[in-house]
């Protein structure tokens, strides 16, 4: 058994042994750590069982009322309550309420609880004193967890030194004496704990349950939700002229676009045509403009004057109160080195500084074939622009951003991720982004080949990985007429247009009398009729116009033919 030195819980000891063997009837238990899970308890029940007092401090905020500045980090602490990862294993032995109800009915025995309430405390202490006077300490980072005492596999290092020697013990109990009296730096929180603990043992009906599984499911729609409320009220953004001219359902787009945006540094609206892109993006840059942010517009060329009118001083331009600052090029303007784009030198633009790019039809982007002549437009865009420089986001606009093939949809996801494969596996769980589209691609082409009646959506959807349906919730916005009609009140705008069907007319060339008069008269004038020349070779066909002009010229109705012949003889 080690009585002092260095514990690694590994080949040199573990923190739960020298806890076991040190810890007698009539102990004081003193605990400063990160984590208190009901495993650790577990495995030190029977000890735990015979001590007189039980002081926990959590090192890091849990369980604290009212000041939430450290909500994440809160939220963290307090499940690990139920387990950390590494206890797993003991988490499917099913015996949780059973552990709580005895962690509870102990607790409100023999110990006391408290937190830090707005800071952390780095490190960990354990502290044993006995009733014949001799105790121990350590210290170190291990947690009070299973794991943090030894007792399951971690991928993490915990090194704790121990020290039973008395001065060196007194001293480290002082320490944590001087931190339990501090009222303004901890408060209590075991009445909460208790509470949390009840939570798990207690009998719930089907309706507490359904409504937790319901919590999971959309957990992350609730903080999208959160951060909505948060874009409106904190950056003044709800009064400016645009946001107050947009639809419920454009007011959405625009908040999860900008959602998107912070989250994974990018965001495609592919919203059906009509459905008003451009003024959602003009309400994601206005947002971004708000910020003091530098964004650069791409359009193609015969889109340009829709954009440009909303920076000019002009009678047209319904947003002028807005005052919008951005700078506009053309899709065509990324192949040249100088020249003017507007009132843009593109020799001096520092294409680098750009906080946010926002290109409309995207799609003219899909394709990044490498030349070894010229730099392509793709190449300059991620190089020049996105790779180069500060921080570039990422919003584009496009109704069909998969023309051909899904690749489409994965070289413009690039100019989002910066070209890395691996950007989404933190934020979105997403591995590879490559392998994902690859193997969306290999299922559709599977679906394609199946029989007409085999060929449904519903089939479809089964053969596709939910890989690829989480890429897209996590960098599209994709809505049809169909979608917002059913999800929204159209009361407000009103209905949408209804299309006609196609009315195909199949009319003869002319149905005037004057042509066939004309006809005649260059038969009779010719000596041959206009139709065999429509069939006959080209050296033929340019023989018979010359004889043809000729003999109209000599013709003694050529006068009154001139007007009327003019684009007949061109035509014939």
């Amino acid at each position: 058994m080690k009585t002092k030195g260095m514990i690694d819980n590994r080949q040199n000891g573990l923190v739960g042994d020298a806890l076991k063997a040190h810890i007698t009837k009539g102990s004081k238990l003193s605990i400063a750590a990160a984590h208190f899970t009901l495993y650790a308890f577990a495995q030190l029940k029977k000890e735990l069982a015979q001590i007189d007092e039980f002081r926990f401090i959590f090192t890091e905020p849990a369980f604290v009322r009212g000041d939430r500045s450290f909500n994440e980090w809160m939220k963290k602490n307090e499940a690990a309550l139920y387990g950390v990862e590494e206890e797993r294993k003991y988490k499917i032995e099913l015996n949780q309420a059973y552990i709580a109800r005895e962690l509870a009915k102990w607790l409100k025995q023999k110990a006391r609880v408290k937190s830090v309430v707005n800071q952390r405390i780095q490190g960990s202490l354990y502290h044993v004193r006995n009733e014949d006077g001799s105790q121990i300490g350590l210290i170190g980072g291990a947690p009070f967890s299973s794991p943090g005492l030894g007792y399951s596999n971690s991928s993490h290092f915990y090194f704790t030194h121990m020290m039973n020697d008395r001065d060196s013990s007194a001293q480290l109990l002082c320490q944590f004496e001087a931190i339990w009296q501090d009222e303004q730096a901890l408060q209590d929180v075991k009445e909460e704990m208790l509470r949390r603990l009840e939570v798990m043992y207690q009998e719930h009906p089907p309706e507490f349950i359904y409504f937790v599984t319901l919590y999971y499911l959309f957990k992350d729609f609730l903080k999208e939700a959160t951060n909505y409320e948060t874009l409106q009220t904190r950056t003044g953004f709800q009064n400016t002229v645009i946001w107050n001219k947009l639809y419920d359902f454009q007011r959405d787009g625009v908040l999860g676009a900008i959602n998107k945006i912070e989250t994974y540094g990018g965001c495609i609206i592919a919203d059906s045509v009509g459905l008003g892109k451009t003024f959602e993006a003009l309400a994601v840059i206005k947002y971004y403009e708000l910020r003091n942010h530098r964004v650069l517009v791409l359009a193609p060329k015969k889109l340009r004057e829709n954009w440009a009118i909303y920076r000019l001083n002009d009678k047209r331009n319904i947003l002028a109160a807005d005052r919008f600052s951005y700078d506009l090029l053309n899709h065509t303007d990324l192949s040249r080195e100088r020249g003017y784009s507007g009132d843009i030198n593109l020799e001096h633009v520092n294409w680098g500084n750009y906080d946010l790019v926002v290109i409309d039809e995207s799609h003219n982007f899909r394709n990044n074939d490498p030349r070894n002549d010229r730099v392509t437009r793709y190449s300059r865009l991620m190089n020049d622009i996105i790779k180069a420089g500060v921080k570039t986001k990422v919003l584009m606009l496009s109704a069909t951003p998969v023309n051909n093939k899904l690749d489409d949809l994965k070289n413009q996801i690039a100019f989002i991720t910066e070209g890395n494969d691996k950007a989404l596996a933190e934020t979105a769980n997403i591995k590879s982004i490559s392998q994902t589209i690859r193997r969306a691609q290999s299922q559709f082409n599977k679906w394609s080949q199946l029989p007409e009646e085999e060929r449904t959506t519903e089939r479809l959807l089964d053969m596709l990985d939910w890989d690829y349906f989480a890429l897209l919730d996590s960098l599209t916005i994709a809505r049809s007429r169909r979608h917002i009609e059913k999800y929204y009140n159209v009361d407000a705008i009103g209905p949408f247009p209804t299309r006609l069907k196609p009315i195909n007319l199949k009319e003869k060339l002319t149905p005037k009398a004057s042509f066939r008069r004309l006809r005649k008269s260059i038969t009779t004038s010719c000596g041959f009729g206009w139709r065999s020349i429509r069939r006959c070779n080209t050296f033929c066909r340019t023989k018979k116009r010359t004889i043809a002009k000729n003999t109209i010229q000599r013709s003694q109705t050529a006068e009154c033919l001139s007007k009327r012949t003019g684009s007949t003889i061109s035509f014939i």
